[in-house]
Protein backbone atom coordinates (compact mmCIF):
# COMPACT_ATOMS: atom_id res chain seq x y z
CA UNK A 1 0.00 0.00 0.00
CA UNK A 2 1.73 3.13 -1.10
CA UNK A 3 1.29 6.27 0.84
CA UNK A 4 -0.83 8.37 -1.76
CA UNK A 5 -4.48 8.50 -2.16
CA UNK A 6 -7.00 6.77 -3.79
CA UNK A 7 -9.90 8.41 -5.18
CA UNK A 8 -12.46 7.24 -1.64
CA UNK A 9 -9.92 6.98 0.44
CA UNK A 10 -6.94 8.76 -0.28
CA UNK A 11 -5.06 10.74 2.44
CA UNK A 12 -4.06 14.79 1.83
CA UNK A 13 -0.47 13.82 1.14
CA UNK A 14 -0.77 16.18 -1.55
CA UNK A 15 -2.56 19.02 0.13
CA UNK A 16 -0.99 18.14 4.02
CA UNK A 17 2.43 16.54 4.65
CA UNK A 18 1.46 15.47 8.16
CA UNK A 19 -0.34 12.33 6.60
CA UNK A 20 2.43 11.01 5.42
CA UNK A 21 2.80 8.64 8.15
CA UNK A 22 2.96 4.74 8.27
CA UNK A 23 -0.73 5.22 10.60
CA UNK A 24 -2.19 7.10 8.08
CA UNK A 25 -1.72 4.88 5.69
CA UNK A 26 -3.42 2.34 7.55
CA UNK A 27 -6.15 4.23 7.95
CA UNK A 28 -6.43 4.90 4.59
CA UNK A 29 -6.01 1.06 3.32
CA UNK A 30 -8.54 0.19 5.66
CA UNK A 31 -11.39 3.05 4.29
CA UNK A 32 -10.40 1.49 1.03
CA UNK A 33 -11.10 -1.97 2.10
CA UNK A 34 -14.43 -1.01 3.45
CA UNK A 35 -16.00 1.25 0.75
CA UNK A 36 -14.82 -1.83 -1.61
CA UNK A 37 -16.31 -4.66 0.75
CA UNK A 38 -19.42 -2.07 1.41
CA UNK A 39 -20.13 -1.84 -2.15
CA UNK A 40 -19.62 -5.53 -3.26
CA UNK A 41 -21.67 -6.25 0.20
CA UNK A 42 -24.46 -3.99 -1.27
CA UNK A 43 -24.27 -5.29 -5.13
CA UNK A 44 -24.51 -8.84 -3.75
CA UNK A 45 -27.93 -7.70 -1.37
CA UNK A 46 -29.43 -6.10 -4.98
CA UNK A 47 -28.93 -9.29 -7.05
CA UNK A 48 -30.37 -11.55 -4.34
CA UNK A 49 -33.44 -9.64 -3.98
CA UNK A 50 -33.99 -8.05 -7.22
CA UNK A 51 -33.09 -10.64 -9.70
CA UNK A 52 -35.06 -9.63 -12.35
CA UNK A 53 -35.76 -5.77 -11.77
CA UNK A 54 -34.54 -4.02 -15.10
CA UNK A 55 -32.58 -1.52 -13.03
CA UNK A 56 -30.08 -4.19 -12.59
CA UNK A 57 -28.10 -3.49 -15.51
CA UNK A 58 -27.55 0.27 -14.81
CA UNK A 59 -26.70 -1.25 -10.89
CA UNK A 60 -24.31 -3.40 -11.97
CA UNK A 61 -23.01 -1.14 -14.11
CA UNK A 62 -22.44 1.82 -11.53
CA UNK A 63 -20.75 -0.61 -9.11
CA UNK A 64 -18.32 -1.48 -11.52
CA UNK A 65 -17.40 2.23 -12.30
CA UNK A 66 -17.24 2.66 -8.59
CA UNK A 67 -14.62 -0.18 -8.12
CA UNK A 68 -13.03 1.33 -10.68
CA UNK A 69 -12.20 4.42 -10.11
CA UNK A 70 -11.73 3.62 -6.53
CA UNK A 71 -9.06 1.07 -8.01
CA UNK A 72 -7.77 3.58 -10.72
CA UNK A 73 -7.19 6.44 -7.75
CA UNK A 74 -5.41 3.75 -5.68
CA UNK A 75 -3.08 2.60 -8.54
CA UNK A 76 -2.60 6.12 -9.80
CA UNK A 77 -1.17 7.24 -6.24
CA UNK A 78 0.49 4.31 -5.62
CA UNK A 79 3.10 4.63 -8.57
CA UNK A 80 5.92 7.21 -7.44
CA UNK A 81 6.71 8.02 -11.17
CA UNK A 82 3.04 9.17 -11.43
CA UNK A 83 3.54 11.35 -8.69
CA UNK A 84 6.54 13.14 -9.82
CA UNK A 85 4.97 13.48 -12.82
CA UNK A 86 1.90 15.11 -11.76
CA UNK A 87 3.45 17.33 -9.48
CA UNK A 88 1.70 17.80 -5.59
CA UNK A 89 -0.58 20.38 -7.14
CA UNK A 90 -1.81 18.86 -10.42
CA UNK A 91 -2.46 15.12 -8.11
CA UNK A 92 -4.09 16.95 -5.65
CA UNK A 93 -6.62 18.35 -8.18
CA UNK A 94 -6.74 14.74 -9.17
CA UNK A 95 -7.98 13.95 -6.41
CA UNK A 96 -10.97 16.30 -6.19
CA UNK A 97 -12.14 14.97 -9.28
CA UNK A 98 -11.95 11.46 -8.43
CA UNK A 99 -13.54 12.25 -4.99
CA UNK A 100 -16.14 14.04 -7.26
CA UNK A 101 -16.96 11.36 -9.93
CA UNK A 102 -17.09 8.84 -6.63
CA UNK A 103 -19.91 10.73 -5.28
CA UNK A 104 -21.83 11.26 -8.31
CA UNK A 105 -21.97 7.88 -9.30
CA UNK A 106 -22.69 6.90 -5.60
CA UNK A 107 -25.59 9.41 -5.93
CA UNK A 108 -27.12 7.82 -8.74
CA UNK A 109 -26.97 4.81 -7.25
CA UNK A 110 -28.45 4.88 -4.28
CA UNK A 111 -31.32 6.75 -5.75
CA UNK A 112 -31.76 3.37 -7.85
CA UNK A 113 -30.82 0.93 -5.01
CA UNK A 114 -30.86 2.06 -1.40
CA UNK A 115 -29.35 -0.76 0.02
CA UNK A 116 -26.10 1.11 -1.34
CA UNK A 117 -26.64 4.22 1.33
CA UNK A 118 -24.17 2.49 3.89
CA UNK A 119 -21.23 3.13 1.21
CA UNK A 120 -21.25 6.60 2.90
CA UNK A 121 -19.25 6.35 5.42
CA UNK A 122 -15.52 5.97 3.79
CA UNK A 123 -16.98 8.94 1.20
CA UNK A 124 -17.80 11.06 4.83
CA UNK A 125 -14.16 9.82 5.69
CA UNK A 126 -12.55 10.49 2.47
CA UNK A 127 -14.77 14.27 2.43
CA UNK A 128 -13.10 15.15 5.63
CA UNK A 129 -9.57 14.31 4.56
CA UNK A 130 -9.34 16.11 1.40
CA UNK A 131 -11.63 19.13 1.90
CA UNK A 132 -11.49 22.32 3.77
CA UNK A 133 -13.59 22.24 6.71
CA UNK A 134 -16.69 23.92 5.47
CA UNK A 135 -17.00 22.52 2.02
CA UNK A 136 -16.58 18.83 3.96
CA UNK A 137 -19.26 19.98 6.51
CA UNK A 138 -21.47 20.32 3.90
CA UNK A 139 -20.62 17.15 1.72
CA UNK A 140 -21.33 15.37 4.62
CA UNK A 141 -24.73 17.07 5.43
CA UNK A 142 -25.63 16.08 1.96
CA UNK A 143 -24.50 12.20 1.71
CA UNK A 144 -26.20 12.53 5.78
CA UNK A 145 -29.60 13.54 4.19
CA UNK A 146 -29.22 10.94 0.89
CA UNK A 147 -28.70 7.90 4.00
CA UNK A 148 -31.59 9.09 6.07
CA UNK A 149 -33.74 8.93 2.92
CA UNK A 150 -32.14 5.51 1.13
CA UNK A 151 -32.90 3.71 4.77
CA UNK A 152 -36.43 5.77 4.86
CA UNK A 153 -37.32 4.27 1.19
CA UNK A 154 -36.12 0.90 2.62
CA UNK A 155 -38.36 0.37 5.94
CA UNK A 156 -41.20 -1.19 6.43
CA UNK A 157 -42.70 1.48 9.06
CA UNK A 158 -41.38 4.86 10.55
CA UNK A 159 -38.65 4.17 12.56
CA UNK A 160 -37.69 7.30 14.33
CA UNK A 161 -34.06 6.49 14.41
CA UNK A 162 -33.91 6.23 10.67
CA UNK A 163 -33.78 10.35 11.29
CA UNK A 164 -32.03 9.84 14.37
CA UNK A 165 -29.24 7.28 13.74
CA UNK A 166 -27.70 8.75 10.63
CA UNK A 167 -26.78 12.52 11.62
CA UNK A 168 -26.06 11.66 15.53
CA UNK A 169 -23.30 9.14 13.46
CA UNK A 170 -21.93 12.11 10.69
CA UNK A 171 -21.94 14.18 14.02
CA UNK A 172 -20.02 12.55 15.89
CA UNK A 173 -17.69 11.51 13.08
CA UNK A 174 -16.85 15.11 11.99
CA UNK A 175 -16.34 16.65 15.31
CA UNK A 176 -13.80 13.79 16.23
CA UNK A 177 -11.99 14.12 12.97
CA UNK A 178 -11.99 18.54 12.85
CA UNK A 179 -10.89 18.04 16.67
CA UNK A 180 -8.04 15.92 15.91
CA UNK A 181 -7.31 17.66 13.16
CA UNK A 182 -6.99 21.20 14.83
CA UNK A 183 -4.73 18.94 17.60
CA UNK A 184 -2.43 17.95 14.96
CA UNK A 185 -2.26 21.43 13.37
CA UNK A 186 -1.39 22.83 16.87
CA UNK A 187 1.34 20.20 17.69
CA UNK A 188 2.51 20.80 14.39
CA UNK A 189 3.21 24.77 15.04
CA UNK A 190 4.46 23.50 18.56
CA UNK A 191 7.04 21.72 16.73
CA UNK A 192 7.89 24.12 14.58
CA UNK A 193 8.38 27.33 17.18
CA UNK A 194 10.22 24.24 19.29
CA UNK A 195 12.72 23.68 16.14
CA UNK A 196 13.33 27.60 15.30
CA UNK A 197 14.27 28.15 18.99
CA UNK A 198 16.82 25.30 18.53
CA UNK A 199 18.48 26.26 15.37
CA UNK A 200 18.87 29.66 16.89
CA UNK A 201 20.13 28.78 19.68
CA UNK A 202 22.80 26.14 17.51
CA UNK A 203 23.52 28.97 15.08
CA UNK A 204 24.63 31.44 18.37
CA UNK A 205 27.06 28.95 19.09
CA UNK A 206 28.00 27.99 15.96
CA UNK A 207 28.57 31.95 15.61
CA UNK A 208 30.40 32.23 18.92
CA UNK A 209 32.50 29.70 18.85
CA UNK A 210 33.88 30.74 15.17
CA UNK A 211 33.39 34.13 13.86
CA UNK A 212 32.74 36.05 17.50
CA UNK A 213 36.49 34.00 18.71
CA UNK A 214 37.84 35.26 15.71
CA UNK A 215 36.78 38.47 15.20
CA UNK A 216 37.96 39.08 18.98
CA UNK A 217 41.24 37.51 18.45
CA UNK A 218 42.09 40.15 15.64
CA UNK A 219 41.60 42.77 18.02
CA UNK A 220 43.77 41.66 20.02
CA UNK A 221 46.56 41.40 17.77
CA UNK A 222 45.92 44.80 15.94
CA UNK A 223 46.14 46.61 19.44
CA UNK A 224 48.66 44.53 20.42
CA UNK A 225 50.50 45.40 16.74
CA UNK A 226 49.29 49.02 17.65
CA UNK A 227 51.42 49.57 21.06
CA UNK A 228 54.55 48.06 19.72
CA UNK A 229 54.82 49.31 16.15
CA UNK A 230 57.22 52.10 16.95
CA UNK A 231 58.97 50.20 19.41
CA UNK A 232 59.83 46.56 17.73
CA UNK A 233 58.33 46.98 13.69
CA UNK A 234 59.00 43.48 13.09
CA UNK A 235 56.43 42.27 16.16
CA UNK A 236 53.93 44.29 14.52
CA UNK A 237 54.28 43.23 11.35
CA UNK A 238 54.21 39.94 13.12
CA UNK A 239 50.93 40.26 14.68
CA UNK A 240 49.05 41.93 11.58
CA UNK A 241 50.25 38.71 9.50
CA UNK A 242 48.64 36.32 12.41
CA UNK A 243 44.82 38.75 12.26
CA UNK A 244 45.51 38.09 8.66
CA UNK A 245 45.29 34.79 8.54
CA UNK A 246 42.53 34.59 11.57
CA UNK A 247 40.69 36.71 8.88
CA UNK A 248 41.13 34.83 6.12
CA UNK A 249 40.06 31.27 8.23
CA UNK A 250 36.99 33.30 9.45
CA UNK A 251 36.32 34.36 5.99
CA UNK A 252 36.05 30.50 5.43
CA UNK A 253 34.32 29.75 8.05
CA UNK A 254 31.67 32.09 6.83
CA UNK A 255 31.33 31.05 3.31
CA UNK A 256 30.96 27.46 5.43
CA UNK A 257 28.16 28.79 7.23
CA UNK A 258 26.03 29.74 4.09
CA UNK A 259 26.41 26.47 2.68
CA UNK A 260 26.00 23.90 5.16
CA UNK A 261 27.49 25.04 9.14
CA UNK A 262 30.51 21.92 8.88
CA UNK A 263 33.49 23.47 10.24
CA UNK A 264 35.78 24.46 7.68
CA UNK A 265 38.94 22.20 9.48
CA UNK A 266 36.21 19.04 8.65
CA UNK A 267 35.41 19.64 5.50
CA UNK A 268 38.89 19.84 4.50
CA UNK A 269 38.94 16.10 5.11
CA UNK A 270 41.29 14.54 7.33
CA UNK A 271 38.91 13.52 10.31
CA UNK A 272 38.64 14.76 13.75
CA UNK A 273 42.16 14.21 14.05
CA UNK A 274 43.56 16.18 11.69
CA UNK A 275 40.87 18.95 12.38
CA UNK A 276 42.47 19.20 15.99
CA UNK A 277 45.93 19.17 14.56
CA UNK A 278 45.76 21.71 12.15
CA UNK A 279 44.04 23.67 15.06
CA UNK A 280 46.60 23.28 17.52
CA UNK A 281 49.44 24.22 14.84
CA UNK A 282 46.63 27.34 14.22
CA UNK A 283 46.99 28.63 17.88
CA UNK A 284 50.63 28.07 18.59
CA UNK A 285 52.75 31.24 18.52
CA UNK A 286 55.80 32.57 19.90
CA UNK A 287 53.57 33.16 23.85
CA UNK A 288 51.58 29.89 23.81
CA UNK A 289 52.47 26.76 22.40
CA UNK A 290 49.57 24.06 21.30
CA UNK A 291 50.54 20.34 21.32
CA UNK A 292 47.74 17.73 19.92
CA UNK A 293 48.13 14.34 20.84
CA UNK A 294 45.32 11.09 20.44
CA UNK A 295 44.75 8.00 22.72
CA UNK A 296 43.28 4.56 21.72
CA UNK A 297 42.20 3.74 18.41
CA UNK A 298 40.58 5.69 15.95
CA UNK A 299 37.26 4.78 15.17
CA UNK A 300 34.82 6.47 13.36
CA UNK A 301 32.57 9.31 14.54
CA UNK A 302 29.50 10.87 13.76
CA UNK A 303 30.04 14.38 12.17
CA UNK A 304 28.03 16.47 14.40
CA UNK A 305 29.84 14.47 17.31
CA UNK A 306 33.14 15.70 15.02
CA UNK A 307 31.97 19.11 14.54
CA UNK A 308 30.85 19.32 18.50
CA UNK A 309 34.36 18.42 19.38
CA UNK A 310 36.03 20.40 17.00
CA UNK A 311 33.81 23.64 18.29
CA UNK A 312 34.49 23.07 22.04
CA UNK A 313 38.22 22.87 21.46
CA UNK A 314 38.09 25.97 19.80
CA UNK A 315 35.84 27.85 21.81
CA UNK A 316 38.58 26.61 24.87
CA UNK A 317 41.56 27.66 23.18
CA UNK A 318 40.16 31.06 22.39
CA UNK A 319 39.55 31.37 26.45
CA UNK A 320 43.05 30.38 26.80
CA UNK A 321 44.74 32.68 24.49
CA UNK A 322 42.31 35.88 25.65
CA UNK A 323 42.47 35.11 29.47
CA UNK A 324 44.44 32.25 30.50
CA UNK A 325 47.66 33.75 30.13
CA UNK A 326 48.74 30.26 29.42
CA UNK A 327 52.27 29.74 27.88
CA UNK A 328 51.46 25.84 26.90
CA UNK A 329 48.30 23.77 26.19
CA UNK A 330 47.38 20.61 25.20
CA UNK A 331 44.92 18.95 23.17
CA UNK A 332 44.23 14.97 24.11
CA UNK A 333 41.70 12.75 21.79
CA UNK A 334 40.99 9.42 23.84
CA UNK A 335 39.28 6.98 21.52
CA UNK A 336 38.02 4.91 24.70
CA UNK A 337 35.41 1.29 23.85
CA UNK A 338 32.60 3.16 24.70
CA UNK A 339 32.96 7.21 24.24
CA UNK A 340 35.00 9.63 22.98
CA UNK A 341 37.17 12.37 25.03
CA UNK A 342 38.96 15.75 24.49
CA UNK A 343 41.25 16.94 27.00
CA UNK A 344 42.49 20.65 26.89
CA UNK A 345 44.62 21.67 29.55
CA UNK A 346 46.69 24.35 30.32
CA UNK A 347 49.18 25.77 32.65
CA UNK A 348 47.86 29.14 32.60
CA UNK A 349 46.28 31.44 36.26
CA UNK A 350 43.55 29.24 36.01
CA UNK A 351 40.33 30.14 38.20
CA UNK A 352 37.15 28.71 40.44
CA UNK A 353 35.17 26.63 38.69
CA UNK A 354 32.14 27.59 40.68
CA UNK A 355 32.60 31.02 39.45
CA UNK A 356 30.95 30.09 36.25
CA UNK A 357 33.53 31.81 34.13
CA UNK A 358 37.11 32.05 33.41
CA UNK A 359 38.91 34.54 35.36
CA UNK A 360 38.87 37.90 33.43
CA UNK A 361 36.35 40.42 32.68
CA UNK A 362 35.94 39.04 29.20
CA UNK A 363 35.08 35.28 30.02
CA UNK A 364 31.54 36.55 31.20
CA UNK A 365 30.83 39.46 29.10
CA UNK A 366 30.56 37.38 25.78
CA UNK A 367 27.10 35.42 27.00
CA UNK A 368 28.32 32.04 26.11
CA UNK A 369 31.36 30.32 26.90
CA UNK A 370 31.27 27.14 29.23
CA UNK A 371 27.29 27.20 29.08
CA UNK A 372 27.68 26.74 24.90
CA UNK A 373 30.25 24.06 25.39
CA UNK A 374 28.09 22.36 28.02
CA UNK A 375 24.93 23.01 25.97
CA UNK A 376 26.69 20.97 22.61
CA UNK A 377 28.10 18.08 24.83
CA UNK A 378 24.27 17.54 26.48
CA UNK A 379 22.52 17.51 23.10
CA UNK A 380 25.00 14.57 22.59
CA UNK A 381 24.53 12.58 25.79
CA UNK A 382 27.77 13.64 27.10
CA UNK A 383 29.02 15.32 29.91
CA UNK A 384 31.39 18.29 30.22
CA UNK A 385 33.59 18.83 33.56
CA UNK A 386 36.39 21.67 34.42
CA UNK A 387 39.38 21.22 36.71
CA UNK A 388 40.87 24.21 37.82
CA UNK A 389 42.15 26.51 40.91
CA UNK A 390 43.62 29.79 40.36
CA UNK A 391 47.44 29.75 39.89
CA UNK A 392 47.10 26.14 38.76
CA UNK A 393 45.99 26.01 34.99
CA UNK A 394 42.87 24.56 34.10
CA UNK A 395 41.75 20.88 32.76
CA UNK A 396 38.47 21.08 30.75
CA UNK A 397 36.96 17.59 29.76
CA UNK A 398 34.62 16.66 27.00
CA UNK A 399 33.20 13.27 26.83
CA UNK A 400 30.72 11.90 24.33
CA UNK A 401 29.11 8.18 24.84
CA UNK A 402 29.35 6.69 21.05
CA UNK A 403 26.20 4.78 21.30
CA UNK A 404 23.92 8.08 22.20
CA UNK A 405 25.90 9.79 19.73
Amino acid sequence: MSHAPSATGGDRASLDPQTRDPDARWLVTVMNTAFLALLAGSLLRYLLKHPQSPRLPWVIGLSITLAALQLAGHWLGGRRADRQRLGERRQGRLQLVLLGSVVACWVVIVLLAPSFAWCAVPLIYTGLRLLPIRAAVALVAVLCALVMIAEWRLADSVDPNLFLLPPTVAVLATTVFIYMRRQADRLAATQRREGTLAERQRLSMEIHDTLAQSLSSQQMLLQAAERTWDSDPAAARGHVRTAESIAERSLAEARRFVHDLAPADLAEGGGLDEALRTLAERESTGSLQVRFHRDGTPVPLPDRVQSALLRIAQGALANVREHARATTAALTLSHLDDQVVLDIADDGRGFEPSGGARAGAGAGDRGHGLPAMRARVRQLGGTLTVESAPGEGTVLSAAIPLERA
